[in-house]
């Protein structure tokens, strides 16, 4: 076993005595191995790519006007070309490795060198190459591509709408079939048909793929994409092409987005990517997807590998940020509470482990569940199976976590920003910056919000498609169960059973929480209850008006919304719970074990409310699970920088100041200041404080 001991700057082994519930403790955490685990499926592929994150040359450079932020963004995508990143996701007969899962794998670890080089790489290769690759033919491929990969044609992603950001199937942009000229005419006829925030627009893109209303013959197919070229050798327009700069940003300065418009473009027939949907020589469209929705969700779905970078970019920020957080308040001291001559450790303080450590929980579940994304998207893109339902599942996936993952990466920046005072504020801190550039993150390929609606919707067709060949028989079983739980839950009884079986001993309410099985039956039941009451208020509206219907839907858009996110964290702790078994360390596992139990049980915490409203936990296990909760956060707390180690950030990586040993350094600075001023016996003399006068505070008590 490789085990590795805590620096002397971090000393935090002092808080093993609090412990009393499991007496065997181990000692340290196999952080090595551990960080293996925590590599994924491709080490070796995130490992070469965080070697190439110390190349400074690739690191942001903030003190740049967002102008030369945008080229120096653009000479670091020269240098991942140079390195040959971008074939390793390709087919073979393009000189790539076919390696789908490689590639995303060491793409979401440029967020450790600088955001902006992560997407504006993403733009080239990720959405604009990978349309190209998953919409065009063959012949598209060995057309474009070659160029696409070595940046001679640096190209945008043109799909999003001022007046249509989400809402893709209605796009105004057209793209009509010239049967005189074999062409298409591409077109936006007003300006919320203007396509905006297009990485590479603004400047840099010499070609796009666009995505608009394919009419052929007076029918409108829908949503197809094509090749469009933007600008000349000389970087300016061609005809009929226009844009405008969308300027400085929120964070992400480096990426050149701008806004686009066509006025009666013409490109040839061939440049309509083809793969789900043709046009031949005779005007005829034909398509292998005869569903016209079915086709468009098919097309779309092909473009998932966005949201699953995002997902592992997000969850890399989340390491990143607590790492930092972490070792900062492990050497931070302030306040004294047990000793006249030396002030506590930030992570000493209850409420300071609150706000890290279970957030620490969080992230391991998000690792675990990115892996089993990446696992999903290797299956579809590399074809080991293709099929239409694992595809659906990786749409569903990838909406689902990169949802949580991103809202994640903003509340923990936040969170560590405040819980390292005015040090976290400082730019040369890291996470002021990456606050800042992550924002965007979580509307970006698919708002958040939407997306969970798109899971909420998988979760309540999975639920109608249980019963859509049910017999009599089953239906009314059911209604049956279906009423009985109402009457159980609503009359208080299950809750009332609780409290009688738990008095005598809050240890009883803890033991049934800590089950595993208690824990997931928990989660799952918040999930399907939500979709079972929208389900059934859907059911009684089945026949009526679209306008009835919609208004039922919208009514309840929030609980499905809610049915979603914890259907995202249910599929979190299941794949924490999974990732277990990798662990191979017994004492490693042991605390990997309270860390899943503390990321379970702190959801259960922040949705207490409706477990009591719904009698799902008595009063009593209620409180019984708060106060369980800081005993776990207690007994995690001597690991928390084994934990945050094995995330295997090193401090160059980091590239923050308080994640090395300055502080420890000020500290041990100040001690030995006032050592040695005690020892000389000039030390100033405490003033007294004044004698107590109970005659004044009786008088102050009387007024």
């Amino acid at each position: 076993m490789t085990t590795t001991s805590r620096p002397e700057t971090h000393p935090s082994t002092h808080r093993m005595a609090q412990v009393s519930e499991d007496a065997a403790l181990p000692t340290h955490i196999d952080v090595a191995g551990l960080g293996e685990v925590l590599l994924g499926r491709w080490p070796e592929a995130r490992k070469a790519a965080r070697e190439r994150a110390l190349d400074p040359r690739l690191h942001s450079d903030h003190n740049l006007t967002f102008e030369d932020q945008r080229e120096r963004t653009f000479e670091q995508v020269k240098i991942l070309r140079d390195a040959g990143t971008a074939l390793v996701g390709m087919p073979e007969y393009l000189g790539g490795s076919n390696s789908p899962g490689a590639n995303v794998s060491a793409f979401e670890e440029l967020v450790l060198a600088d955001p902006s080089l992560q997407i504006k790489s993403g733009v080239q290769w990720g959405l604009f190459g990978s349309a190209v690759l998953n919409l065009g033919s063959e012949e598209h491929h060995l057309q474009w591509l070659p160029d696409i990969l070595n940046l001679t044609t640096p190209g945008v992603f043109a799909m999003t709408e001022i007046g249509h950001g989400s809402d893709v199937a209605s796009i105004g942009t057209t793209a009509t079939y010239l049967p005189e000229t074999d062409e298409f005419e591409i077109h936006t006829p007003f300006k919320a048909a203007w396509k905006d925030y297009l990485g590479n627009a603004a400047v840099h893109g010499r070609a796009a793929v666009v995505f608009a209303q394919l009419i052929v013959k007076g029918t409108n197919h829908g949503v197809h994409c094509l090749y469009v070229p933007l600008r000349n050798d000389n970087g300016e327009f061609l005809p009929g092409v226009g844009g405008e700069d969308d300027g400085r940003k929120g964070g992400l300065n480096g990426v050149d987005n701008g806004r686009l418009h066509f006025t009666h473009v013409r490109v040839p027939r061939f440049n309509l990517l083809n793969k789900y949907g043709a046009v031949d020589e005779n005007g005829d469209y034909s398509s292998p997807i005869a569903s016209p929705g079915r086709r468009f969700f098919t097309m779309i779905g092909t473009l998932v590998q966005g949201r699953v970078s995002l997902d592992g970019a997000a969850t890399l920020a989340n390491q990143m940020a607590l790492t930092i957080a972490v070792r900062y308040a492990e050497q931070r001291r302030q306040f004294n509470t047990d000793s006249d001559i030396r002030e506590q450790t930030l992570l000493d303080y209850q409420q300071h482990q609150r706000r890290l450590i279970p957030r620490i929980a969080e992230t391991y579940a998000m690792i675990f569940a990115h892996q089993q994304l990446l696992d999903k998207f290797q299956e579809v893109f590399s074809g080991e199976d293709d099929s239409d339902g694992n595809r659906q599942d990786l749409e569903t996936l990838a909406a689902a976590f990169k949802s949580m993952s991103t809202w994640s990466a903003l509340a923990t920046l936040q969170e560590t920003r405040e819980a390292c005072g005015g040090a976290g504020f400082m730019a040369k801190n890291r996470i002021p910056q990456l606050r800042a550039d992550l924002d965007i993150y979580a509307t970006f390929e698919g708002d958040n919000t939407v997306l969970l609606q798109l899971v909420a919707k998988r979760l309540l067709t999975d639920y109608s498609d249980e019963f859509k060949n049910a017999d009599v028989g089953v239906m009314a079983r059911y209604v049956a169960d279906r009423a009985t739980e109402a009457g159980f839950n609503r009359s208080g009884l299950r809750k009332l059973t609780q409290a009688f079986t738990d008095t005598g001993d809050a240890r009883r309410s803890v033991n049934a929480l800590r089950d595993p099985e208690a824990q997931r039956a928990l989660l799952m039941d918040r999930v399907e209850t939500i979709i079972e009451d929208v389900a059934d208020e859907m059911r009684a509206v089945a026949r009526k008006s679209k306008k009835e219907q919609a208004e039922v839907f919208n009514n309840n858009q929030h609980r499905l919304i809610q049915a979603a996110r914890s259907h995202a964290q249910l599929l979190q702790w299941e794949a924490f719970t999974e990732g277990l078994e990798k662990i191979q360390d017994p004492g490693t596992k042991r605390v990997l074990t309270w860390l899943r139990d503390l990321f379970g049980l702190h959801l259960l915490e922040e949705n207490l409310g409706w477990y009591l409203a719904y009698g799902r936990l008595s009063m009593r296990r209620g409180r019984a699970l708060q106060s369980y909760v800081n005993r776990l956060i207690s007994r995690l707390r001597p690991y928390s920088l084994e934990l945050v180690d094995s995330f295997g950030l090193s401090a160059e990586l980091l590239r923050a100041e308080i994640a090395g040993t300055v502080e420890e350094e000020r500290q041990q600075e100040a001690d030995e200041y006032f050592r040695r001023l005690r020892a000389s016996g000039d030390a100033p003399a405490k003033e007294a404080k004044p004698a107590r006068d109970p005659k004044a505070e009786t008088r102050g008590h009387h007024a």
